[in-house]
Order: C-alpha cells, then sequence, then structure tokens
C-alpha cells in the first residue's frame, strides 16, 4: 500500500480500513484500495478517509470505464440492452455445457456415391442378364445387348445422380445440446435431438461399406414412437461415426470396477457346436425345401422336380420317403444354421465402456456395434430353445428401454448381449452385466402347486387325443386307413405331449434375488428373466374360470423395458399375492387384506386381492 504524502496531518496518515472491513488477500477491491504496483493518481482521496477514481461518480461508487451507470459489467462488442453473449452463442440465450464445443455442420461422405454405384451396377447386371438373353431371340445379339447396356447406363446416371443430390442437400451438426440433420428437396426436412435424450448410437456396415470404409450410424432416444425417436447418417467414414459414438454416449465416468469393466465376454469358436441345434436349423431347411419349389415353378419345372424325387424313393414306403426328405432339410437347415452363426457371431465382444456403457461388437460380413446404456438397463434374460438347454447352453438377452422403436428393427436382434454359451458362463456374465457379485438368474425358484402340473397335463392330452379323434371318426366315415394313422398319432404324441407338459410344470418358478425379481417358464423355449425390482411399475392379476377352481393365478409385472410385462405363471393364489407385496413393498399392499377363520385370527400371510368394484 502507498505510503501518504509527505506533510499530511499525522491523524490523517495514521487512517486504516477497521478490522471487520479488511479485505482478505485475493478479495476483489471494494473501497478503492489500490492494487500493488498501480499507478498513485489511480488513487485520489475524496475525503480524509475515503479515496476514489477520477472517473467514478460523484456518490462514490466505483466504476470502471466502459462500465454502464447501473455497475453491470459489459465487454466492449456485447448489445446495447446491457445483456452479456459470447461469440458463437446463439441469440436465444442457450449457452453450451462446458467442455463441448459446438461445431460446425459437416455432410455425408462423398464416398457415399460409390456405393450407391456399386449397388446399381450390381442391380443393372443382375437383371440385365436375363433382358438380353431375351430379347435376343426377336432381335440381334448386339442389339439386344446395346438396349440392355443404355438402360443399365441410365440407371446408373440416374440413381446416382439422386443420391449425389441427397448428398449435397444433407447436413448435420452436433451442437452443446443438440444434434441437427437437415436433409431434402422438395420435401425439406428438419430434425433435432436432444443430447440428454440419446439413449443408443448404433454402427453397421455391409461388405460394401466395409471396403469403402463407410458406416451408417443410427442415433437413437430409447422411445417406441415410431421412426421419428431415431436419426440415421447414410454414410459417414468409420472415424467420424466412431467419434460421434463417443461424443454423444459421452457421460459422467461411472467409479471403475476392474471385476466389471473392460471386456465381459468374447468369443469362443466352440459357442458354434450350439448353432444346429437351435430352432433356425429347421426352419432355414423348410425355407431351403420352400425355395426349391418356388423356384422350379418359376421355370415351369416343377412337375420334374417331383417326378426325380419320386423316382429316387420309388422302392421306399411313403412314411420312410417323408422321414428321408425331413432329414435332408434339417441337414440343408444345419449348415444354413452354421452359416448364419458365422455371419452374425463372428468378431464378437461384450465390453463396459467409461461412462457406463455397453457395447457388443460382432459380424463377419456385416459389421454391426450395437450401445446400450447402463442407466437404461432393467435386468437380462436368458433364453434356452430346448434343443440348446439339451446341450445345457443359454443366450443372455438386455432387458432395457427402448430396443426395438420401429418395426425393421424388431428383429435386429439390438437386445442380444451374447451368443448361446455354456449356462454358467452365462450366469457370470448376466452378473457382470448387471454389476452383482451373483448371479440373480442363478437364484433356487419357488415351485407351484400341483394344480399348475395338473393343467399343463390336461393340455398335453386335449391337444394330443383331439385330433386322433377327429382323424377316427373320419377314418368311421371315410376309410379304415385313417383309423390306422389315429391310432398311430395316438401311440406317438400322447406319451410326448406327457412328457413335454411335466418338462413345463417344472420349468415354472419365481423367487427374489437381492434387488431382482426372477421369473422362469417355457417349454420349447424356457425363459428365466432377472428385472429390477424398482422398475416394477405395476402388478397385473389375472384369474380365468379353471384357475379360480384350481386356486391359481397369473401375476403380471408391468414395467418400461423389455417386452414392457413378465408373466408368473400359474401361481398359488396366497403364494402369488404374498410373492408381489414382498417383492415389490408397497405396491400391492393397499389392494390385500388379510383373511382368517373364526378361530384362527386374520394373518397377513395368507392375503387375498380386495374388489375394487363398487
Amino acid at each position: 500500500m502507498n505510503e501518504p504524502a509527505a506533510g499530511a496531518p499525522e491523524e490523517e496518515r495514521r487512517i486504516a480500513v477497521p478490522e471487520a472491513e479488511r479485505q482478505r488477500p485475493g478479495a476483489p477491491e471494494e473501497r478503492g484500495r489500490l492494487r500493488p504496483g498501480a499507478p498513485e493518481e489511480e488513487e485520489q482521496p475524496r475525503s480524509g478517509t475515503e479515496r476514489q477514481r477520477p472517473d467514478a461518480p460523484e456518490d462514490g461508487e466505483r466504476q470502471r470505464p466502459g462500465v454502464p451507470e447501473d455497475g453491470e459489467r459489459q465487454r466492449p462488442d456485447a448489445p446495447e440492452d446491457g445483456e452479456r453473449q459470447r461469440p458463437g452463442v446463439p441469440e436465444d440465450g442457450e449457452r453450451p455445457r462446458p467442455g463441448v464445443p459446438e461445431e460446425e455442420w459437416r455432410r455425408l461422405d462423398p464416398r457415399t456415391l460409390l456405393a450407391t454405384a456399386a449397388v446399381l451396377c450390381g442391380v443393372a447386371g443382375g437383371a440385365g442378364v436375363p433382358v438380353a438373353l431375351g430379347l435376343a431371340g426377336s432381335r440381334p445379339l448386339w442389339q439386344a445387348v446395346a438396349w440392355v447396356l443404355a438402360g443399365a447406363l441410365l440407371l446408373l446416371l440416374g440413381g446416382t445422380g439422386a443420391d449425389s443430390v441427397r448428398l449435397r442437400r444433407t447436413r448435420y451438426r452436433v451442437g452443446p445440446d443438440r444434434i441437427d440433420l437437415h436433409t431434402g428437396l422438395l420435401h425439406l426436412k428438419r430434425r433435432s435431438l436432444a443430447r440428454e435424450r440419446i439413449r443408443s448410437v448404433d454402427l453397421t456396415a455391409n461388405p460394401l461399406q466395409r471396403v469403402l470404409g463407410l458406416v451408417k450410424v443410427r442415433i437413437g432416444t430409447g422411445e417406441h414412437s415410431g421412426g421419428d425417436a431415431a436419426l440415421a447418417l447414410e454414410l459417414v467414414a468409420r472415424a467420424e461415426g466412431e467419434r460421434l459414438r463417443r461424443a454423444l454416449l459421452a457421460r459422467a465416468a461411472a467409479p471403475e470396477d476392474p471385476r466389471h469393466d473392460g471386456a465381459l465376454a468374447v468369443l469362443d469358436p466352440r459357442w458354434i457346436r450350439y448353432a444346429p441345434v437351435s430352432f433356425v436349423a429347421p426352419a432355414l431347411g423348410g425355407a431351403a425345401a420352400g425355395a426349391v419349389m418356388q423356384v422350379s415353378e418359376w421355370f415351369g419345372a416343377q412337375g420334374e422336380v417331383i417326378d426325380w424325387i419320386g423316382e429316387r424313393f420309388s422302392s421306399v414306403a411313403i412314411p420312410w420317403m417323408i422321414l428321408w426328405l425331413v432329414l435332408v432339410a434339417t441337414a440343408a437347415g444345419a449348415v444354413g444354421a452354421l452359416g448364419l452363426w458365422i455371419e452374425m457371431w463372428w468378431n464378437y465382444r461384450l465390453e463396459r465402456e467409461p461412462g457406463g456403457t455397453l457395447r457388443v461388437n460382432r459380424g463377419l460380413l456385416t459389421a454391426r456395434s450395437v450401445s446400450i446404456e447402463e442407466r437404461r438397463l432393467r435386468g437380462v434374460e436368458l433364453v434356452e430353445p430346448l434343443g440348446v438347454r439339451l446341450f445345457g447352453a443359454a443366450r443372455v438377452d438386455a432387458v432395457a428401454t427402448g430396443l426395438a422403436e420401429k418395426d425393421e428393427d424388431k428383429h435386429g436382434d439390438l437386445k442380444n448381449l451374447m451368443p448361446a454359451a455354456p449356462r454358467p458362463l452365462a450366469d457370470r456374465v448376466a452378473a457382470q452385466v448387471l454389476r452383482e457379485p451373483e448371479p440373480p438368474t442363478a437364484t433356487p425358484l419357488a415351485p407351484h402347486p400341483r394344480a399348475a402340473r395338473n393343467r399343463r397335463i390336461r393340455w398335453a392330452l386335449w391337444s394330443a387325443l383331439a385330433p386322433a379323434a377327429l382323424l377316427a371318426g373320419l377314418g368311421l366315415l371315410l376309410t379304415p386307413v385313417l383309423l390306422y394313422v389315429a391310432a398311430g398319432w395316438t401311440a406317438v404324441l400322447t406319451p410326448l405331449a406327457l412328457l413335454l407338459a411335466r418338462d413345463a410344470y417344472r420349468n415354472l418358478g419365481h423367487g427374489v434375488g437381492g434387488g431382482y425379481l426372477v421369473t422362469r417358464s417355457g417349454m420349447v423355449r424356457r425363459t428365466t428373466v432377472a428385472l429390477q425390482r424398482s422398475g416394477v411399475i405395476g402388478w397385473t392379476v389375472k384369474q380365468s374360470y379353471f384357475q379360480r377352481r384350481a386356486g391359481l393365478l397369473t401375476l403380471t409385472a408391468t414395467t418400461a423395458a423389455g417386452t414392457g410385462a413378465y408373466e408368473i405363471l400359474d401361481a398359488g393364489r396366497s403364494q402369488g399375492l404374498a410373492f408381489a407385496a414382498e417383492a415389490v413393498p408397497g405396491l400391492l399392499t393397499p389392494f390385500l387384506e388379510p383373511v382368517g377363520t373364526p378361530e384362527t385370527p386374520k394373518t397377513p400371510e395368507t392375503p387375498e386381492a380386495r374388489s375394487t368394484e363398487g
């Protein structure tokens, strides 16, 4: 602090700021105290006790040059109304988030035109060859080829030109709070998504796009609201797609957990042995047989194909011929299932990225990258088709919100976290995905009453004996051959139906594992669902007439994730209601009342649903 001027009165030189008003080091200047090193002429005493700069107003309030009279600080480039605004901030006052710079408008990758041209060349070649052969019958070959080449050139130029217009008219921008997409020539589209609503950024590339280094970026909001809930960029460079995925899914970093972070599962080639025993194999076999018959019909050779098959099995009985054809179709389906498994799951890797995002990479020819935010994960589902279950394997699916936003995505396997793998490994991966020390899917489950088993046995007998009775009736009216068919049907299918019924009963179960509600059911396709108890938003209690007679009910846990509802089939009435009240406390309790007898006081262990009807 500067010393008082020489010759000043002694009492004036000793004037100091009172102790209560002394400022801490580094605090802002408030009473005209001069900073060290400042020139003396900036500090002028107004009276014997107060100093003031020459440009300050008479009332003693300090004010720097360029600051309005109301005291608000303003930069020279700020508007006249005094509102502070930084360069690059929109006029509406929306300020960018810290650390998220606003970007300029970007365009799609120009190599998109090469991909379009290559696809059009393939279409022109596939359609041009048969057209040229057809035209060659009525005119010279060179003329037919010329017409086909002219049409192919017109298709190529027209399609590439249209895509060029789309490319020029499409631009996108990732702002601090929104991502915008502008496209269209005659029908203009302006799409904008709030970044806080973005839940998934998936990258897909077919073989041609992979050769060109391009990917399709699909940005989803996790809502089941149709195509407007997603935004797609076709196509951008792979590096740009990865940059967008990281930027749009950036969240506050979650605490590191070495047990559950990083790679959770990688491909084991031995898992391929489960592909032929899945339901895909017979489905592909049937599709192959149907395709052979359809193609032969197109060429007018279906009769010849049927005659050729008949000649090969001329010395074999019809039942054996049918059996052989089924086996051949199944073998063809198994080969197709192996190829499909390799295409879908090759290069598979499940990992957890910083910030709490699960990422699944897979695909041989068509590369897929699916991201699922953990904050919208509500549980997992273990799927065990009959053939896979017989070999002790299971598939892991995610129970999360917003995985199927459009019809084209419902079959996109977006929820698959892991292919069919040994059941212990599947349980372990499920626990790592949920960050649990023990897998909830391995929780011991409570069995259901015997009345549930009796219901399934009755269903099995009805499904086996009803067609047999119909065949027997037709045999009495038409031909005795149907009587033998009915007898064979009954002898083969009745034991099989009873076996499946008992298996379906054994698969029923429910329980609570930590913070998860666990339910299991299914016979041909057994599923074990571990659903977060906090994710259950409602219960639905259903009883059919036959269930009421048997003392059973079906509970449905309603949630905003996965399929939206998960059932506990044919539980005991008191058992099911008590379980629902325990699994999600307070949700079903207002609708329950204890029951008892005059000799036995009412206890809450035997609740019954209270009717809400007046």
